[in-house]
């Protein structure tokens, strides 16, 4: 099972022995909420990683204080989970409240749902793209630790200059300089108005005050969407620069440097659990779920080895399987089962989120035994046996591959899934015509395939917004405003909500029993990527993707900065709010000092 769930065999030289181990750690992972930890053996020998582990420093406590709260109040609650995607939390959470009460909000309430959360892609997306992935392919970055790339990236033309302006890589690279190169600073602009347009929307970002099970309380009217039009437009206009720039960037490192698509490599394992509802088929019943999920604007799916083995919402959920693997917790095998069957009669696993118990072990790290705040989702391939470490891809990657090959989607043209590639259509815009984007099925799952998904899907969700303007227009035109459906809490029932964050797979399962939260079960993108190693001792997908990378960068061990291993971290968006929360229950009072970037010790106090 570890073979069949690790990485394709690496280059040759990693079958050459070298006794000479460099352990180099990075704690915390810069660039994005410091509670993520790579530690590696690196080969400097024969220019590679030799072993990898994903730590997370900090205990998540959500499941634990959810228990007893009024569920209505679920979604406020988990919406801060996260400053980053916060959003994504409330809406998953809503979803699952849809169902767990049994209500479906009106058509123009999904719709606006739609709106924000395409904004919130283009957000998020945008902001990590440039402002942070972008630094590690900038001027000053591969100076620094590839000064042959620059060299090279001088004297090679762009191929799309035309399109975005910039007559050389090395050009583009200048660009990406933090806060002075150009197209850093215009992305912060845009970063600026897509958040308005999710604030048109919800309310507020990135914690919604409008959204609520049964619909919203936004205030419908054409002037609220032309608002958000008017920004649309604009964002189009920077896509249609932004992804042929991407394209010749990335495609100059493959150039470049022959043999850089092993850099993040793993095995083609990847979960998308969909996005956008269509409420002309979605009514959040559990026993319809198959079909409705189908009918999403982004399809879920699993994907393994390159092919699409479902899209079937109902099997999705019940093969999910949370292992306790090398984390900081108990089992909870003999725990309570709060469910025995869903609602058409199949058996729930003691593993499954429905039946979780979290017990938190607190204790010193030790790679050989537990190391993690992190347990191991895992979805259970019923062909195979296998526990698989599904990952997202950094989002965009897993859901245009599971959209692809689905062939499901067709917004009226804006995007059109073909079975082995997504079309994106974007319209006449100030300054620039029409343009349709195609991106294709790739060979690899590879960092530098993930950052190019992150690009298109940005255009995906502006396209896909266009269609979703379209619906409200017409809803708002014919006079159907309403936006909410009123409902009471049933004393018991199960919900369960799916939905993409931006950076991958996020669901949310409840569980009610007199009227309150007996259990909640929410499992973002980063439980599913920075997972330890499992029951088995299959590495996450953090770990398997650096693990057996091959090293490019020039520099030797004295500077060594690691610009190949961030890349294929980087490349997923890792995001560790998810787990920076801490329980502390029963009146003890616990104080936590805890600075491995220096080496010290980890000490407690009760």
């Amino acid at each position: 099972m570890v073979d069949l769930a690790t990485r394709p065999a690496a280059p040759s030289s990693a079958n050459k022995a070298s006794p000479n181990l460099v352990e180099m750690n990075w704690d915390p992972i810069t660039r994005i909420v410091g509670s993520l930890g790579i530690f590696t053996k690196i080969d400097f020998e024969n220019r590679q990683v030799a072993e990898c582990h994903s730590t997370s420093s900090i205990f998540r406590g959500y499941s634990i204080f959810m228990k007893g709260k009024d569920p209505r109040d679920s979604h406020f609650i988990t919406s801060r989970i996260c400053g980053i995607c916060g959003d994504n939390h409330a809406t998953c959470s809503v979803y699952a409240q849809n169902m767990a009460y049994g209500i479906k909000p009106p058509p123009l309430a999904d719709w606006i749902i739609n709106l924000g959360e395409a904004a919130e892609y283009m957000f998020d997306h945008n902001i990590f793209q440039d402002n942070l992935v972008g630094v590690d392919f900038c001027e000053q970055m591969v100076k620094e630790t590839n000064p042959s790339v620059w060299v090279k990236a001088q004297r090679t033309p762009a191929r799309n200059s035309d399109a975005h302006g910039y007559r050389t890589i090395a050009d583009i690279m200048t660009a990406l300089n933090p806060f002075s190169g150009e197209f850093y600073r215009e992305t912060l602009i845009v970063s600026r108005y897509t958040r308005e347009m999710f604030s048109l929307m919800e309310g507020r970002h990135v914690h919604p005050s409008t959204l609520y099970p049964g619909g919203v309380g936004t205030v419908p009217s054409n002037q609220l969407f032309t608002e958000y039009l008017t920004r649309l437009v604009r964002y189009a206009e920077f896509m249609k620069k932004c992804v042929p720039l991407h394209d010749d960037l990335f495609d100059f490192f493959y150039e470049a440097l022959p043999g850089y698509e092993e850099v993040g490599r793993r095995r083609i394992l990847l979960g998308c659990w969909g996005a956008f509802q269509d409420p002309n088929h979605c009514d959040y019943d559990y026993k319809h779920m198959t079909d409705w999920g189908r009918k999403m604007f982004v399809t879920p799916g699993v994907v393994v080895d390159g092919k699409l083995v479902t899209t079937d919402l109902v099997d999705i959920n019940l093969q999910i399987r949370i292992l306790r693997g090398q984390s900081y917790y108990e089992d909870w095998d003999n725990c309570e089962t709060f469910v025995k069957t869903d609602p058409l009669g199949n058996p729930v696993d003691q593993k499954h989120p429905w039946n979780q118990t979290t017990i938190p072990r607190p204790q010193k790290r030790d790679f050989d035994k537990n190391y993690s705040w992190v347990m191991c989702p895992r979805w259970l391939d019923k062909s195979s046996g296998d526990h698989l470490p599904l990952d997202t891809g950094g989002g965009a990657f897993a859901r245009l591959f599971s959209t692809a090959l689905a062939g499901l989607v067709d917004m009226n043209g804006y995007v059109k899934a073909t079975g082995d590639s997504v079309k994106i259509n974007l319209p006449k815009t100030a300054l620039k015509p029409a343009v349709e984007f195609e991106w294709k099925v790739p060979k690899w799952s590879n960092a530098i395939e993930r950052d190019r998904a992150r690009t298109y899907f940005q255009a995906y969700c502006a396209a896909a917004a266009y269609y979703f303007l379209e619906q409200a227009f017409t809803e708002i035109q014919a006079g159907r405003t309403k936006t909410f459906t009123p409902f009471e809490v049933p004393d018991e029932a199960i919900g369960c909500g799916f939905h993409e964050a931006v950076r991958g797979v996020l669901s949310h399962h409840l569980v009610i029993k007199d009227k309150k939260i007996a259990n909640y079960h929410p499992y973002p993108p980063t439980p599913w990527n920075a997972t330890p190693r499992d029951d088995f001792g299959t590495p996450g997908p953090y770990e398997d993707a650096v693990q057996n990378t091959p090293i490019f960068e020039e520099n030797g061990p004295d500077k060594f900065k690691g610009i190949d291993i961030m890349r294929a971290v980087r490349s997923f968006d890792p995001c560790l709010p998810c787990g920076v929360h801490m329980y502390v229950g029963g009146g003890k009072t616990v104080k936590t000092t805890h600075s491995p970037m220096f080496g010290a010790s980890r000490k407690q106090q009760p």
